[in-house]
């Protein structure tokens, strides 16, 4: 995470640095970009031009090696050259559960100190529905400092918004009843709206596109999925993470009970919380009440009976 995001640091210092002239405080923050990183000689491409600048370190300051203590001082830093360019530093990060507990925690202590400096600094971020459960566990004031707002599921009325519309700006209609079988077969997923409205519209020839262009296209959609969504996460995982999802499959629909996939993979339950938890942050499930496991995308249960031989994830 630390080299990607002093990266784009970097090339935002320089922005403020070349927009607005020569500032004392952007010339700091890349002195304390620079004890982050290390021995670092600045190269950053503007343009056609490269542009290469040795930069001094700032003693002191985001050079322990421990990015819990650093980050934060490097954030205040930053935040303080924006503020001197009145302008504002805005953070977008995506799967973000993906980062290590010791990441995670020290981006939330940066944006802490950002808090209380009162600089403009905000992070936008995207995650699975673990993310709150994983902030407050790294920092117990992540709660407070954070708002996490769900965004799940487009609902049905939503998912027909999602394709009608802009099939209208090209003279062309859904009919009600493909309309109502594109949102049962994706339950408003919107990676998934977007595949079934892909193949109904490269397979359709008239308008309205009726219910039977929808159930073939299902049998396309279906073969994608399988190949490039659902196999390549199926496959990164370890034969007994394979056979948990087995189990939670062989479970049936919804939410199932924590207590019912030990009773089909024939262990205690208590033996299942290392697993249950690995499986939490590898964002394969998720726990949408107490005692309940949930896949974090429709249909994988599916993916799993129909696709996968049991003999290919046999054995305890």
């Amino acid at each position: 995470m630390a080299p990607l995001l002093a990266t784009s640091l970097k090339g935002l210092l320089f922005d403020l640095d070349r927009v607005a002239g020569v500032g004392q405080k952007v010339k700091r923050a890349l002195r304390v970009l620079r004890s982050f990183l290390g021995a670092l000689t600045v190269k950053y491409k503007y343009a056609d031009v490269s542009v290469e600048i040795d930069i001094d370190p700032e003693p002191g300051s985001a050079d322990s090696g421990d990015i819990e203590l650093d980050l934060p001082k490097l954030f205040v830093a930053v935040g303080e050259a924006a503020e001197e360019r009145q302008c504002a530093v805005a953070l977008l990060i995506d799967e973000i559960q993906y980062f290590t507990q010791k990441e995670l925690g020290a981006l939330i202590m940066a944006m802490h100190q950002a808090q209380q400096h009162q600089i403009p600094v905000a992070l936008i971020a995207a995650g699975l529905p673990v993310l709150p459960g994983l902030a407050g566990e790294s920092k117990s004031y992540a709660e407070r400092l954070f708002a996490f707002p769900e965004v799940g599921a487009l609902s049905e009325a939503e998912s027909e918004r999602a394709l009608q519309q802009p099939a209208r700006l090209a003279g062309v209609e859904f009919d009600r009843d493909a309309l109502r079988e594109i949102y049962d077969k994706t339950q408003g997923y919107p990676y998934f709206l977007q595949e079934w409205g892909y193949q109904a519209w490269n397979l359709a020839t008239v308008s309205p596109i009726a219910l039977q262009v929808i159930l073939d296209a299902t049998v396309a959609v279906s073969g994608r999925l399988d190949r490039n969504f659902f196999r390549v996460r199926f496959d990164r995982l370890t034969p007994r993470e394979k056979r948990f999802l087995r189990a939670m499959a062989e479970a049936g629909p919804g939410p199932r009970r924590t207590g019912d996939v030990a009773d089909i993979l024939g262990v205690k339950i208590t033996s299942l919380g290392p697993l249950r938890a690995q499986m939490i942050r590898k964002g394969m499930v998720y726990s949408p009440a107490h005692g309940e496991l949930a896949f974090t995308v429709p249909r994988f249960d599916e993916f799993i009976c129909r696709a996968v031989p049991k003999d290919e994830i046999r054995g305890r």
